[in-house]
């Protein structure tokens, strides 16, 4: 038995089979009930140990991964209070994934600030688990650029969730909060903040599209190269999707991607 797959050998065969506690099983030798798995030359992959939540796992070689590409609510913890939805997330990803195995695929950057591998998940189907959350309203997209490398196919899972009212886009606690209503008492966690941009404001730092003094849209130097013209936002009715930062009096939904924010025609 392989206790990990590693990159097998061109022509080589490999079985898997699953026990009656429901486990899978792989050899190179043939068993009763067994499938033959065609795996291509060169991918290794890595069995399950544990899942955190939506979108943080344990491989058996000692790696904690975060799934590229989006964001699940959070689960209760010693510091943070439990968000909608995040239970249902780490669930579903448990019974997927844990004690399965799984390949992974990188991008530009490959760890992050807390030495987590950034990865796109796949099951032993084949099947990108990063997209699959989104698909379900599990999860919802969160792109990082440098690391593009499946952004179409994770925004195209969330225009097919919002579309469906599935997850969190059926959820209350992810309705849309108007700008005039964003204050101290409820600005924390992801936001889906609504308004009209009254203006541009750039910095050395930092471009800003203003809903108000005391609201606006932050829009890191990093990625600018991926907007088109910002003034193109000013006058129009925008979502901003993101998280929220607050500098005393003020609030500012940081966003990285032109997806993070939609505009009306």
């Amino acid at each position: 038995m392989l206790a990990l797959l590693v990159p097998v050998i061109a022509g080589a065969e490999v079985y898997r089979w699953t026990d009656v506690h429901g486990r899978s099983h792989f050899s190179d030798r043939h068993h009763e009930d067994a499938q033959v798995m065609h795996i291509d030359p060169g991918i290794s992959y890595y069995r399950v140990e544990k899942v955190f939540d939506g979108d943080t796992i344990l491989l058996d070689d000692g790696r904690k991964v975060r799934l590229l590409g989006i964001n699940t609510p959070e689960i209760a913890g010693r510091i943070k209070s439990a968000e909608a939805g995040g239970e249902q997330a780490k669930q579903w990803l448990r019974l997927k994934l844990e004690q399965r195995k799984v390949f992974l695929q990188g991008d530009v950057e490959k760890q992050d600030k807390y030495q987590r591998t950034l990865a796109y998940v796949f099951n032993e189907n084949k099947q990108l688990i990063n997209v699959e959350l989104v698909k379900r309203g599990l999860a919802t997209v969160n792109i990082h650029p440098p690391n593009l490398r499946y952004v179409n196919e994770l925004l195209a899972a969330q225009e097919e969730a919002e579309r469906g009212n599935i997850g969190v886009w059926s959820d209350a606690a992810y309705s849309p909060t108007p700008v005039e209503r964003l204050d101290q008492s409820n600005y924390q966690g992801w936001k889906r903040v609504t308004g009209k941009i009254i203006s541009l404001k750039q910095t050395v730092k930092h471009s800003y599209l203003l809903f108000s003094d005391k609201v606006s849209v932050s829009i890191e130097p990093s990625s600018l190269p991926l907007f088109t013209a910002l003034e193109s936002y000013i006058g129009k009715n925008v979502e901003v999707r993101g998280w929220v930062k607050r500098s005393r009096d003020r609030f500012y939904v940081i966003v990285r991607h032109p997806a993070d924010i939609r505009a009306e025609p």
